[in-house]
């Protein structure tokens, strides 16, 4: 049933995909299972009360998880000009000076779409956390999986946001996405730990 050209794809030594496209296709999967949540809940009378509200967590998750699904193929796409920035010779200054300056230009969108992932995670997890409290009690162990796999997705991106900024010459530029990712990753966190360690009090 699963695809797994994908996975076979990530475990070659291609450049692409790499660990953004992976938290990446993590988040689509922590939406997906939250929707399966949803899903189970819709139709049953006892949920009657909650229907109106899981109906619209679940059309937000439906496009969360294909931003999330597209941001796979946006993470590759940004890493090709890094990839050809780092090809680039070095061997004179004129060439060193160029090749950084590639590089630079390349940073910027090599940083912005795991921020693009986490932004998106973040939203998904107001989702889950809604889900987990009012959604089917029968699933209530997959709203406490889509939290942990969300706050992967979240940590694993903020890794790619920290490790180009470590390249950059533009210290304030840096330090804003750094501070951004911070943030986002230390919010996603929280939450996510707050839904999976409730699901676990509930179901142990």
């Amino acid at each position: 049933m699963v695809d797994a050209t994908f996975i076979d794809e990530l475990a070659s030594a291609a450049p692409t995909p790499g660990g953004g496209g992976a938290c990446a296709c993590a988040g689509a999967l922590a939406c997906a299972l939250a929707s399966m949540v949803g899903n189970l809940t819709v139709g049953k009378k006892s949920y009657a009360h909650v229907e109106d509200g899981v109906r619209a967590s679940l059309a937000c998750l439906d496009a969360l998880r294909a931003r999330m699904l597209s941001l796979v193929d946006e993470d590759a796409r940004a890493f090709e000009p890094l990839a050809a920035a780092y090809r680039l010779p070095k061997a004179t200054p004129d060439e060193a000076a160029a090749k950084n300056a590639a590089l630079q230009q390349a940073l910027g969108g090599a940083c912005e779409v795991p921020l693009a992932i986490m932004r998106a995670v973040a939203d998904a997890v107001d989702e889950v956390a809604y889900l987990a409290e009012c959604g089917s009690r029968l699933a209530r162990s997959d709203a406490g999986a889509a939290a942990a796999l969300a706050r992967a997705a979240s940590d694993g991106a903020s890794l790619n946001v920290y490790v180009n900024c470590a390249s950059m010459d533009d210290a304030a530029r840096a330090a804003r996405y750094r501070g951004e990712a911070d943030a986002l990753a230390a919010r996603t966190r929280e939450r996510c730990d707050e839904v999976f360690d409730a699901v676990k009090a509930a179901i142990s």
